[in-house]
Protein backbone atom coordinates (compact mmCIF):
# COMPACT_ATOMS: atom_id res chain seq x y z
CA UNK A 1 0.00 0.00 0.00
CA UNK A 2 1.52 3.12 -1.25
CA UNK A 3 1.70 6.37 1.23
CA UNK A 4 0.02 9.44 0.98
CA UNK A 5 2.80 12.30 -0.05
CA UNK A 6 2.99 15.01 2.28
CA UNK A 7 4.46 18.85 1.92
CA UNK A 8 7.72 19.37 3.89
CA UNK A 9 9.97 22.99 3.68
CA UNK A 10 13.39 22.70 3.64
CA UNK A 11 16.19 24.96 3.84
CA UNK A 12 19.51 24.39 1.91
CA UNK A 13 22.80 26.20 3.03
CA UNK A 14 26.27 26.18 1.89
CA UNK A 15 29.30 28.14 2.57
CA UNK A 16 32.44 25.96 1.43
CA UNK A 17 33.69 25.28 -1.98
CA UNK A 18 31.82 25.47 -4.69
CA UNK A 19 28.41 26.57 -3.37
CA UNK A 20 25.99 27.06 -6.31
CA UNK A 21 27.39 23.01 -7.68
CA UNK A 22 26.80 21.65 -4.24
CA UNK A 23 23.29 22.89 -3.74
CA UNK A 24 22.48 21.90 -6.89
CA UNK A 25 24.20 18.91 -6.81
CA UNK A 26 22.14 18.48 -3.55
CA UNK A 27 18.45 19.24 -5.06
CA UNK A 28 19.31 16.30 -7.67
CA UNK A 29 20.36 14.03 -5.35
CA UNK A 30 17.08 14.74 -3.46
CA UNK A 31 15.02 13.22 -5.76
CA UNK A 32 16.93 10.68 -6.89
CA UNK A 33 14.94 7.03 -6.33
CA UNK A 34 11.95 9.16 -6.46
CA UNK A 35 11.36 9.25 -2.51
CA UNK A 36 11.16 13.07 -2.84
CA UNK A 37 9.32 15.01 -5.63
CA UNK A 38 10.83 18.66 -5.55
CA UNK A 39 7.67 20.41 -6.25
CA UNK A 40 9.19 24.29 -5.80
CA UNK A 41 12.22 25.95 -5.57
CA UNK A 42 13.35 29.77 -4.66
CA UNK A 43 16.47 31.83 -6.21
CA UNK A 44 19.29 31.40 -4.47
CA UNK A 45 20.62 33.94 -1.55
CA UNK A 46 23.32 34.87 -0.36
CA UNK A 47 24.25 36.04 2.84
CA UNK A 48 27.11 36.70 5.57
CA UNK A 49 27.24 33.73 7.97
CA UNK A 50 25.07 34.69 11.15
CA UNK A 51 27.11 32.99 14.63
CA UNK A 52 29.34 30.87 14.66
CA UNK A 53 33.40 31.47 14.08
CA UNK A 54 34.13 34.58 13.56
CA UNK A 55 35.18 35.18 9.43
CA UNK A 56 33.08 32.19 8.32
CA UNK A 57 32.61 32.75 4.12
CA UNK A 58 28.97 34.00 2.48
CA UNK A 59 26.56 31.41 2.37
CA UNK A 60 24.42 30.72 -0.33
CA UNK A 61 20.65 29.51 0.84
CA UNK A 62 17.74 28.73 -0.81
CA UNK A 63 14.55 26.74 0.05
CA UNK A 64 12.10 24.00 -1.17
CA UNK A 65 8.59 22.38 -1.08
CA UNK A 66 8.78 18.62 -1.75
CA UNK A 67 6.43 16.12 -1.42
CA UNK A 68 7.48 13.17 0.28
CA UNK A 69 5.97 9.54 1.22
CA UNK A 70 8.68 9.24 3.83
CA UNK A 71 8.12 9.99 7.36
CA UNK A 72 9.56 13.10 9.11
CA UNK A 73 11.99 10.96 10.62
CA UNK A 74 12.87 9.20 7.06
CA UNK A 75 13.22 12.39 5.47
CA UNK A 76 16.26 14.17 8.02
CA UNK A 77 17.87 10.76 7.26
CA UNK A 78 17.36 10.98 3.88
CA UNK A 79 18.73 14.55 3.82
CA UNK A 80 21.30 13.82 6.55
CA UNK A 81 22.55 11.13 4.10
CA UNK A 82 23.21 13.55 1.18
CA UNK A 83 24.82 16.18 3.57
CA UNK A 84 27.30 13.37 4.40
CA UNK A 85 27.79 12.83 0.32
CA UNK A 86 28.18 15.90 -0.33
CA UNK A 87 31.24 16.59 2.44
CA UNK A 88 29.39 17.88 5.25
CA UNK A 89 31.36 16.90 8.98
CA UNK A 90 29.86 18.03 11.92
CA UNK A 91 32.47 19.56 14.23
CA UNK A 92 30.77 22.92 15.65
CA UNK A 93 27.99 24.87 15.84
CA UNK A 94 26.88 27.19 13.43
CA UNK A 95 30.96 26.30 11.80
CA UNK A 96 31.20 26.73 8.41
CA UNK A 97 30.19 23.66 5.95
CA UNK A 98 29.59 22.20 2.81
CA UNK A 99 25.86 21.79 2.80
CA UNK A 100 23.00 22.51 5.46
CA UNK A 101 19.91 20.59 4.87
CA UNK A 102 17.07 21.48 7.65
CA UNK A 103 13.47 20.25 7.92
CA UNK A 104 11.75 24.11 8.22
CA UNK A 105 7.96 22.48 8.21
CA UNK A 106 6.36 18.96 7.73
CA UNK A 107 2.78 18.93 6.71
CA UNK A 108 2.00 21.23 9.46
CA UNK A 109 2.99 18.81 12.13
CA UNK A 110 4.30 20.12 15.59
CA UNK A 111 7.11 17.90 17.05
CA UNK A 112 9.21 18.52 20.26
CA UNK A 113 11.25 15.66 19.41
CA UNK A 114 14.91 16.11 20.27
CA UNK A 115 15.70 14.42 17.25
CA UNK A 116 13.78 16.73 14.74
CA UNK A 117 11.78 19.61 16.22
CA UNK A 118 8.86 21.13 14.51
CA UNK A 119 8.62 23.47 12.50
CA UNK A 120 12.29 24.38 13.22
CA UNK A 121 12.18 26.25 16.03
CA UNK A 122 14.56 28.93 14.85
CA UNK A 123 12.97 29.30 11.27
CA UNK A 124 11.00 32.91 12.45
CA UNK A 125 14.28 34.24 13.44
CA UNK A 126 16.19 34.06 10.29
CA UNK A 127 16.06 36.66 7.00
CA UNK A 128 17.89 33.77 5.05
CA UNK A 129 15.01 31.45 5.38
CA UNK A 130 12.11 33.72 5.49
CA UNK A 131 13.13 35.75 2.22
CA UNK A 132 13.05 32.13 0.33
CA UNK A 133 10.17 30.57 2.07
CA UNK A 134 8.37 34.15 0.95
CA UNK A 135 8.95 32.97 -2.67
CA UNK A 136 8.30 29.27 -2.62
CA UNK A 137 5.33 29.21 -0.02
CA UNK A 138 4.02 32.55 0.47
CA UNK A 139 0.57 31.47 1.83
CA UNK A 140 2.16 29.08 4.70
CA UNK A 141 1.39 29.81 8.27
CA UNK A 142 3.43 28.79 11.41
CA UNK A 143 1.68 26.03 13.02
CA UNK A 144 2.10 27.27 16.46
CA UNK A 145 2.27 31.41 16.25
CA UNK A 146 -0.09 31.26 13.35
CA UNK A 147 1.49 33.70 11.25
CA UNK A 148 2.29 34.47 7.93
CA UNK A 149 5.53 34.12 6.11
CA UNK A 150 5.51 38.17 5.04
CA UNK A 151 4.46 38.69 9.13
CA UNK A 152 7.43 37.02 10.12
CA UNK A 153 9.77 38.75 7.90
CA UNK A 154 7.82 42.02 9.06
CA UNK A 155 8.72 41.02 12.41
CA UNK A 156 12.15 40.89 11.53
CA UNK A 157 15.00 44.19 11.80
CA UNK A 158 17.16 44.00 8.02
CA UNK A 159 19.90 44.43 10.25
CA UNK A 160 21.94 41.25 7.83
CA UNK A 161 22.94 42.06 4.32
CA UNK A 162 20.83 39.12 2.18
CA UNK A 163 20.78 39.79 -1.93
CA UNK A 164 19.03 37.39 -4.32
CA UNK A 165 21.25 35.91 -6.98
CA UNK A 166 19.95 36.03 -10.40
CA UNK A 167 19.30 32.69 -12.96
CA UNK A 168 17.67 29.42 -12.38
CA UNK A 169 20.05 26.42 -10.27
CA UNK A 170 19.58 23.22 -10.10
Amino acid sequence: MERTREIALLAFGANLGDRRRTLTGARRALARGGEVEVRRCSRLFESEALGGPPGQPPYLNAVLEVATALAPEELLAWCQGIEQEFGRRRRERWGPRTLDIDILAYDGRVSHDPGLILPHPRLHLRRFVLLPLLEVAPEWRHPVSGKTVSQLVAELAAADRIRPLAGEWG
